[in-house]
């Protein structure tokens, strides 16, 4: 039972398959022994909240992202920006496209039906999501901060084909980023249950006995990849995010005349910013308490992950949908956005801060901020 504590612990890692699978009160261990899971309950109520939250997600993320798509990609005239906000909805719809595996998997009582190939398919596309969303929040970040502090520069050096060359810099380090959880991912049967077949995080990567060196090994990637995740995946990212949009601060607060005029770009960056943080921050916390209990077994720990880990994914994993709503409730004044179709809505959105005028410093200022909120997620 022990190795089986061991493996199973480390497999099941907060991604889109989640980690609490066990929905049985009673059942008989292969030793004869009776395991008692009493968390039964509660995992089955868990499990529940995270179908609905999946489907929801699938249907407002793939209508949302895939309207943002059509108009970004196909209606409008492209843009720096609107090539930003193409692949950061591209990002999204490949992620909640793919969520309706998740959810036949948690509705089958954790038993993947389609294979290995998949199993690795959909999780690496799960980071590939995160990875990309994140680098592409850096890169919007980074290029209004740039406008804002020097605009002449900016003005005479942003272009189209630069911008597409550097979204596919992106695409090409998420890649390398997400391959090892392709090459960690895999299915095996169930522990309690050989007919049910479960897709897990295997640091093992062979079927060996639990030795001492090799849980030492699976422990060690374990923290590796938890690790990498939280620094290259929010901790790097997040800090560039606010130093970028604390310098965009600090420069509008030396100008009186353009900070009263920014009021409500400084508050879509302020709200831009705290969704970010609390989409993201209780998943990758979630996943450093899970990696700790990993080691030490704490009942206590045990119950904050049981509880913890599901409701920090539902959350993540919300926002991927959260993004078109904000570009167009935070982009507009809502009465007048009732009054105008989503597509008219978002082509005015993505027009505000490219049809201001670049003649001066200040005009060019005044345009790179004018949809500040629309340039996060």
């Amino acid at each position: 039972m022990e190795n089986f504590k061991e493996g199973f612990n480390a497999t099941m890692e907060m991604t889109a398959t989640p980690s609490y699978n066990i929905n049985t009160t009673d059942v008989s261990e292969k030793n004869g022994s009776v395991f008692t899971d009493k968390y039964a309950d509660l995992r089955e109520s868990l499990n529940t909240m995270s179908l609905v939250i999946y489907c929801l997600t699938f249907v407002l993320g793939v209508l949302g992202n895939g309207v943002v798509i059509w108009v970004t990609g196909f209606k409008m005239k492209k843009t720096v920006t609107t090539v930003w906000f193409l692949n950061l909805a591209i990002a999204d719809f490949l992620f909640t496209a793919c969520l309706p595996l998740s959810v036949v998997y948690i509705a089958q009582n954790f038993h993947w039906p389609f294979g290995k190939l998949m199993c690795k398919l959909n999780n690496t596309i799960s980071f590939l999501n995160i990875i990309a969303s994140v680098y592409f929040l850096v890169v919007i970040s980074v290029d209004r901060c740039v406008s804002v502090v020097w605009p002449v520069w900016a003005q005479n050096h942003r272009s189209v084909r630069k911008a597409s060359c550097v979204s596919l810099g992106v695409w090409v380090l998420t890649l390398i980023l997400s391959a090892p959880y392709f090459v960690f991912r895999d299915t095996a049967p169930s522990y309690f249950y050989l007919d049910i077949i479960n897709c897990f995080d295997n640091y093992v990567l062979r079927d060996d006995s639990l030795t001492a060196s090799v849980n030492q090994l699976r422990l060690i990637r374990h923290q590796a990849m938890t690790l990498t995740r939280f620094l290259l995946g929010f901790v790097v990212p997040f800090t560039v995010i606010v130093s970028c949009y604390a310098v965009i601060i600090h420069r509008l607060r030396r100008n009186r005349t353009l900070a009263n005029q920014s009021s409500h770009p400084f508050k879509i960056i302020a709200s831009v910013i705290t969704t970010f943080f609390l989409c993201w921050a209780p998943f990758h916390i979630m996943a450093l308490i899970k990696l700790v209990n990993s080691s030490q077994r704490s009942e206590t720990l045990g119950h904050v992950t049981t509880i913890g880990v599901p409701i920090a994914t539902n959350l993540a994993f919300l926002n991927s949908c959260l993004n078109p709503l904000l570009y167009v409730f935070m982009g507009q004044n809502f009465k007048d956005m009732v009054r105008k179709s989503i597509m008219a809505v978002l082509e005015t959105a993505f027009q505000e801060e490219v049809s201001g005028s670049h003649s001066d410093t200040g005009d060019t200022r005044r345009s790179a901020l004018s949809a500040e909120g629309l340039s996060m997620r």
